[in-house]
This record gives C-alpha cells, structure tokens and sequence, in this order.
C-alpha cells in the first residue's frame, strides 16, 4: 500500500533561452511519515538538479491507486466514481477515488485509467481527467530495487 506525499522544490531552473528563473516543482513520493518523505525527496532529485535547492514544502497527498505507463511523460488525475446500490432506500451511491495515470497525452491516459481499471467487478464513471504539475513519482519498490541491486 503507497502512502503518498507531494513534496515541493524551489530552485533556479536553466530555461531553454539560456536564462535563469526560480521555480518551485511539485514531486510525489512515496513514504511513511513526513520525515521520510522529505530524506527521500532530497536523494531521489540531487542528480537532477545542479546548484541549490529548497523544500518548500511537504503535505500527504490523497491517492487511491497509480497506474504506471513506461511510455507516459506527464501525470494525470482521475476522479472517478464507484456506484454501489444502496439496498435500504433502493438508491444510488457514488464514492469517488483519486486515481494518477502517467501518460503522453490526454487521451492515453484515458485509456491507461481504463485499462486499469478493466479487472474492476463494481460498476464505476469517470467524473473527471486533468494534467497534474507533477513533474515525477519516485515509488518505494524503485528504491528497494535500486538498494539491491547495488
């Protein structure tokens, strides 16, 4: 089971014209505390950015289920809305559920959340797709590999 937490770095980012200009990027990452998130954070962008860095900031992040794609360059949120059959008052429920997809556009990431979700039994809509700011995710497993693999 993940435990996500969006952590943001501000530093000065080299832009395509040669100039500097500070920016502050969201990350994802998976942790058990606070703590945690923030050492991690700091070992898994040092490679990727030269000079400086500050963590400006760290907060859980609610997410129910991430869909990795190879292929995808971006992140995307879904909403998405499981409908169960109240038996009581004979109505309709719908309980939503954060879901991230890595994809290269809005439509693979579509089908990336469908495909995932191709094994569910329970009745579900999508009520929302939306690009995230998230430049990466570092999962847990990819650091345990990594460790053993050394």
């Amino acid at each position: 089971m993940y435990n996500w937490f969006e952590c943001r770095a501000r530093y000065e980012k080299t832009l395509d014209n040669g100039m500097q200009k500070k920016v502050t990027e969201p990350y994802l990452v998976d942790a058990l505390s606070h703590t945690e998130a923030e050492a991690r954070f700091i070992k898994e962008i040092k490679p990727y950015i030269s000079g400086e860095f500050e963590v400006v900031g760290i907060k859980p992040a609610k997410i129910n289920e991430m869909f990795f794609n190879g292929n995808g360059d971006r992140w995307f949120k879904a909403k998405v809305n499981f409908i169960t059959l109240d038996e009581k008052s004979g109505t309709e429920k719908k309980t939503p559920v954060t879901i991230y997809a890595q994809a290269s556009d809005i439509g693979e990431a579509l089908s990336v959340v469908k495909k995932g979700m191709a094994g569910t039994l329970a009745d579900y809509t999508i009520a929302s797709l939306s690009e995230t700011a998230i430049m990466d995710v570092f999962p847990y497993e990819a650091e345990s590999k990594a460790e053993e693999d050394e």
